[in-house]
């Protein structure tokens, strides 16, 4: 069955209170099917894959708490305070099997890290190794994390950011993890809520982007004024500052974003650093609450200039909240993914699809309701992935904003704040107060299966996944080294969940796990091109994407049915390029860069 919602123009409460009207389009939500009491066999039969929530059996107890910020911000501390939740997943010890990092935010609170055991279950080994204890009284709490190898010695080391003091932890051989935050030269405070590693000068040394949200200069919990909100829904320009650190070596970094390029003040929610051009050098797309998006294209390694008016995805301001790429219709070009807010009779912003245009320089068009990725809700966190290797990618989001009273709405009030003029927005004591109500809360998951023709199919509740908390950040990886990639989700106040995947046998895959020598040990930048059965896919290593949260940096393709793999194609980020003839499927290959 088919749902569409018709395309017309809605009246919206915005529309009412700004001083020039915004037109909202209310567009089709993508392919749904209504739920059924198909037996899971079948729906495994249809679809290829299904998720079962194994957080409880899999020996992860997990929940996120919110901030207590100044009391100045209580009468909205449900909306300030509602990130934080994060998740990533490196294999810290280097034992062959992924493990799983999580962030908490409230004052004291812990994070976890999840060693993976290898037999399906986990253990918290944080404490031991000293990455709970994050989020004391004056450093801040925090927001996420992501992983890179920065002094290239073989183990992934993490960067800590938060809204406080960001924390750089060197990982000594997997058995502890040493502080070296002032030894790496990283600020006293950023508020950040995004960050990637990259390195985007080739020079085999990994390079750091943070990206700021409220200014570095406010202490959320000792507020000297209550003016720190953005000052247009649209085109706020006064959030923080956007930090690119160049890796010195000997473990120190210099903070060099404005000789090359960097300098804006938009509210950063998500980057993704990837080579979108084909140059062999990362560019950087950065997703911006009450704006625009940013795409700051690398010339070379000697600077960034940022193009996303010309190229088509800075035009018109939104909310983003997310940045993930994708080989969407395998034609070895990403499209980058950015979410925002849906709120149906009230507000529809719609997410983006940024697909490349073919021979038109660097031009995208968004695709998002052509095919079928538009309607999320109020959306964050999404990763691609190939949940049921079928040899095309899938696309799994969370959303849910703020879930307390189901009868009454936040939303008339929070327009009216949207509605008024720079100084009512930016200043938070003109804000209503929340008491109690619920704000785009208590929503359904996302998960959609790409066809391979152009459209993705809404799945999320037939494949398992059913739950409605406020979800943040998602990962994707093959934690338990079967070919199939699970799905961890970090929700705000609420639990870590581990979706674990039962996709069909009957799909072929590969993997590859990559390490660098004359590049950064961890690959971070390598590319990946398969061909197969007449197709290719293109993939690319990460420093982190999505809303706060990084995937397993090792490289999961679905090939489908009785498919072998006709060639590999490596271009490592030092710009060496390998081939590999028929690689057997069925396999995690390791491999190294040669010399």
């Amino acid at each position: 069955m088919e749902r569409r919602i018709p395309r017309v123009v809605v009246t919206v409460i915005f529309a009412g209170l700004l001083a020039t009207p915004v037109l909202y389009r209310h567009v089709r939500a993508g392919r749904t099917e209504a739920p059924g009491a198909a037996a899971p066999a079948t729906l495994l039969s249809r679809y290829g894959f299904g998720f079962r929530e194994s957080s409880q059996e899999s020996g992860i107890a997990f929940r996120h708490t919110s901030p207590n910020l100044d009391p100045k911000l209580n009468h909205i501390m449900q909306q300030v305070a509602s990130m934080g939740a994060a998740v990533s997943v490196a294999d810290y010890d280097h034992d062959g099997w992924p493990d799983i990092y999580v962030t908490n935010s409230g004052e004291g609170s812990r994070n976890a890290l999840y060693r993976n055991l290898g037999d399906g279950t986990f253990r918290d080994v944080a404490a031991e190794v000293g990455l709970a204890d994050v989020n004391g009284p004056g450093t801040g709490v925090s927001t996420g994390a992501v992983w890179g190898d920065y002094d290239n010695d073989g183990f992934e080391d993490v960067l800590l950011y938060k809204w406080g003091r960001p924390e750089l932890f060197h990982n000594d051989a997997g058995k502890h993890f040493t502080r070296v935050s002032e030894q790496a030269g990283l600020p006293a405070w950023v508020n950040a809520n995004t960050a990637v590693w990259l390195d985007y000068d080739g020079d085999g040394k990994l390079d750091l982007f943070v990206g700021g949200y409220y200014p570095e200069d406010v202490d959320l919990w000792h507020l000297k004024t209550t003016k720190i909100m953005p000052e247009s829904f649209e085109y706020a320009a006064n959030g923080g500052r956007k930090y690119l650190f160049h890796n010195l070596g000997g473990g120190r970094f210099e903070e060099v974003s404005a000789q090359m390029g960097i300098q804006s003040r938009r509210w950063a929610l998500a980057a993704v650093a990837a080579d979108l051009r084909g140059t062999g050098y990362p560019d950087l797309f950065v997703a911006n609450d009450y704006g625009v998006s940013e795409l700051y294209l690398n010339q070379g390694g000697h600077g960034f200039v940022e193009a996303g008016k010309q190229a088509g995805v800075g035009a018109a301001p939104k909310s983003g909240m997310n940045a993930s790429i994708g080989d969407v219709m395998n034609q070895g070009r990403f499209g980058v993914y950015v979410s925002n807010i849906s709120e149906e009779g009230v507000l529809v912003q719609g997410n983006n699809l940024w697909m490349p245009r073919t021979g038109d320089g660097v031009r995208y068009e968004n695709m998002a309701n052509a095919m079928g990725v538009e309607m999320g809700g109020w959306s964050f966190g999404a990763q691609f992935g190939d949940l049921n290797n079928d040899g095309f990618l899938d696309l799994y989001l969370t959303n849910g904003n703020v879930s307390l009273d189901r009868k009454r709405s936040y939303w008339y009030d929070y327009s009216k704040v949207a509605g008024g003029n720079r100084t009512i927005i930016s200043d938070a004591a003109n804000w209503p107060p929340f008491d109690g109500r619920s704000l785009s809360g208590y929503q359904q998951k996302r998960v959609w299966r790409n066809d391979g023709a152009g459209q993705f199919q809404e799945v999320a509740q037939l494949v398992g996944v059913t739950d409605v908390y406020d979800g943040r950040s998602v990962a994707l990886a093959d934690f338990g080294n079967r070919g199939v990639l699970d799905a961890v989700v970090a929700n705000q106040n609420g639990p870590l969940l581990f979706y674990r995947n039962t996709a069909s046998p009957e799909n072929r895959w590969i993997e590859f796990d990559l390490e660098g020598s004359a590049s950064n040990r961890s690959a971070i930048g390598a590319e990946i091109r398969l061909y197969w059965n007449g197709q290719q896919q293109v993939q690319e290593v990460l420093g982190g994407s999505g809303f706060c949260a990084q995937n397993d940096r090792r490289l999961h393709f679905g090939l489908g049915k009785l498919s072998d793999v006709e060639r590999v194609e490596i271009r490592w980020p030092s710009g060496r390029k390998q081939t590999l003839a028929a690689p057997a499927t069925g396999q995690i290959h390791h491999l190294k860069e040669p010399i």
